[in-house]
Parts: structure tokens; sequence; C-alpha cells
């Protein structure tokens, strides 16, 4: 069987999975189409089902299983979206689920698994350990073992997405996505460049990377799927250390281009996509437009970027937020030493405002290591407009005489 499924294979699955899925939107983005300089779509995918695509995979994933396979019911491991595809496409079709889930997982994505049905067992500190206690879980009840991405499967159903975009813009030159084990961009690619042809058309897909957990370039460059060292990423839905045996060789075969983001991009896409789009996406789902943010993509005619998820803890969007906004020159955090008198407080914030700067927090102490007892130090959180307008507040307090120092965000 070839590595690459056909075009008639992702047919198939899209029609099985019409009462499991939605046909999610895809809308122009005005912002992003100016800072590229030619049209660009965004997929909106974040509003799926579960809130990501995986319920795409899982869905056709747990279809093909024979009656013997799911008497003896699925079991997965997940720190959330897999889970929650797993759980809802069992619930659909009656399969008893068991998801394994780390103890750190966050709460809304626990409360969403076990909403759809699943029984969660929470144990273990990584998703890691999740895996080997689901893989002895299925060797001794005889379960079938979930993957996230590495089943053939898996990829024609998360392929039929690719097939949704060109029926919604079958103009698209370029397709941009991240790739975590790579599933998504396998089967997208394969069933997107496939309907493509079908209609005359050529495309091109471009795979996008956390710096972070980028295990596709050395692959790509072995020619075989490589296991990095990974470090931590704000966009842990793509935190993989080695891609998916399945996935690769496609993605070796007609994937295109493959770029990497830094988490200070990935925060600024997810700022303007809030800002601009008015839509929540989780840092994972966002590379795509972080990748034309930080110019790794150039135009390519017109442009369509998968958001591919939107399960963000709250808790980790505001600090995701705050970030966003000191990369983007808009928020920073500053210390300035200052002599122990009366006014120099009411001084600083006199020169912030001159400068048009607004103060959002401020700590005042006589208290820390290397000041003189004549010294007091002043911390002040200022929103900006920009880099500009950031060092222009920052000269404004210089001229003064300050020495302010920015604190790393």
């Amino acid at each position: 069987m070839s590595a690459v499924p056909t075009l008639a294979e992702f047919e198939d699955a899209a029609r099985g999975l019409e009462s499991v899925i939605s046909h999610t939107p895809t809308l122009p983005s005005r912002a992003l189409s100016d800072i590229l300089g030619s049209p660009v779509l965004l997929k909106m995918e974040n509003l799926q089902r579960t809130g990501s695509f995986k319920i795409r995979g899982a869905g056709h994933r747990l279809a093909q299983l024979t009656a013997e396979e799911r008497s003896h019911g699925v079991v997965a491991a997940s720190a959330g979206n897999h889970a929650q595809g797993v759980a809802l496409a069992a619930q659909a079709l009656g399969i008893p689920a068991t998801i394994f889930m780390p103890l750190g997982v966050p709460v809304p994505k626990l409360l969403a698994t076990r909403g759809y049905g699943a029984e969660v067992v929470l144990e273990g500190e990584t998703v890691a350990t999740s895996l080997r206690l689901a893989a002895e879980f299925a060797e001794r009840t005889g379960a079938i073992m979930i993957h996230p991405f590495d089943h053939r499967d898996i990829v024609i159903g998360q392929g039929t997405l690719g097939l949704e975009l060109i029926e919604d813009a079958p103009d698209v030159d370029t397709i941009i996505m991240g790739i975590g084990g790579g599933g998504l961009i396998a089967g997208v690619a394969a069933a997107a460049k496939a309907a493509a042809a079908k209609n005359g058309r050529t495309l091109r897909v471009i795979g996008v990377q956390a710096e972070n957990a980028a295990a596709v370039p050395p692959s790509l460059a072995a020619g075989h799927p490589v296991e990095i060292t990974t470090l931590p990423t704000i966009a842990d839905g793509i935190l993989v250390a080695k891609p998916g045996d399945v996935p690769f060789e496609i993605i070796e075969d007609i994937v295109d281009d493959v770029v990497t983001v830094t988490d200070d991009d990935i925060a600024r896409a997810l700022l303007v996509l809030l800002e601009q789009a008015k839509v929540v996406v989780e840092p994972a789902g966002a590379v795509g437009v972080a990748a034309i943010l930080a110019g790794k993509v150039k135009d390519t005619g017109k442009t369509l970027a998968v958001l591919s998820g939107g399960n963000i803890d709250p808790l980790l969007l505001q600090r995701v937020v705050s970030h966003g906004l000191a990369a983007s020159g808009r928020y920073l955090t500053i210390r300035i030493p200052l002599p122990d008198r009366p006014g120099q407080l009411a001084r600083v914030s006199e020169l912030v405002a001159e400068a048009g700067a607004n103060v959002m927090e401020v700590m005042h102490t006589r208290h820390g290591q290397g000041m003189q007892i004549s010294e007091v130090s002043l911390q002040l959180s200022i929103e900006t407009r920009g880099a500009e307008h950031t060092e222009l507040t920052l000269d404004t307090l210089r001229r003064a005489g300050y020495e302010p120092v920015v604190v790393p965000d």
C-alpha cells in the first residue's frame, strides 16, 4: 500500500465523519494580508468540536475498528486535545474509552475529557509516563491503543481538513500549519494537493515548528525520523521529540518546506489573533500566523494559515498575552534606582506621562541587594504604543538623569 493515501480514501473518510465533525469557517485576515503583501485566509479549526482538529483523526481511526476490537475498548494518553478527540469519538460510537493524563493537566482539559464520557486516569508527571501506562493498560486488557499521530487512519482522518481547505479556497497557493508528530500536515498536504491537482492546480505546503521542539528539520536531513532533546515551549501541543514514522514518510515526499518560530513569535501571533481576528487560539495553533509575522513565509500568492486548536488554559492565556505585549514592545517593566528623598516617585511618574506612556503597576522598596542605604528601588510596569514609543519613554527618563533598567519578561 502506498504511503500517501489516495484522494478517494480522504473523501471516504470525510463522508464517514460528517456526523462527528463540523465544517469550520475559512475567513480572510486583512491585517495579515497587509503584512504578507498578498491575501491571507485563516482556517478556524479552533472552532472545531473539542476545540481542535484531533477529533478528525480519532473519529476516523475508531470508525475503522472491528466489532471485536470495539468490545475491548480504546485507550489513549494525552495532556489535552488528543484526549478530548478520542473521548468524543468513542462516545459517538459507543466504545468504552480510558484516557491516561499527567497529574499537571489543565483543569478545563481534564473536565472536558471526562465530560465526553471517558474514564480518566491521572497518574505520572509527564505525557511520556502516561503513554507508558496506557501501553501497559492495552497489553493487560486488550484495549486498542489510539496513537495521536503515528497511524495511517489517523493521517487520513486529519487529511479531511485538507479537503475542506480546497472546498473553501479552491484558488489557494500556499497552506501553512504547525507540525508536532506530523499527522496533521501529512494528511492535509496529501489531501489538499490531490484535490487541487484534480482541479488542475498546484499548491505549496509549509510546516512550522516551535524552535525549541523542531525535530523535523534534522529528520529530513537524516532521511529518517530523529529524536531530539526538546526544550520548554509555550506551544506544548506540538512539543514532540520525534516525528512519527507514518507521517514522516509523507512529509518527506510532499511537504515543500519546514520553518521554525520562537516563543516570542508565537506570543505575538496570539496577540494579533486576539486583537485583529477576535479569536482565541492556543499557542500550537498559532504557529502558522507566527511564521507570517516573523517573515519566515514570503508572498507566494493566496496563503491559508490553519488555526489548528483553541484549547488554551485561561491562566496561560493571561501570561501569554503579557508576554506578547512585551515581545511587541508594548509593555515593559523597568527598575530605577532613586535617591531616598521625597518627590522622586512623583517626578518619575510625571516624566512617564510626558512621554505619553501609561503606568500600570508600581513597586517601591528600600530593600534589595546592591542598594545603598540612601537609595530606594522603583519598579514600574508601563504600557507603550510599540518599540519606538518604548525607546522614547526610556530616553525621556535618561535625559532627566535617571538610569532605567529593563527587567526581562
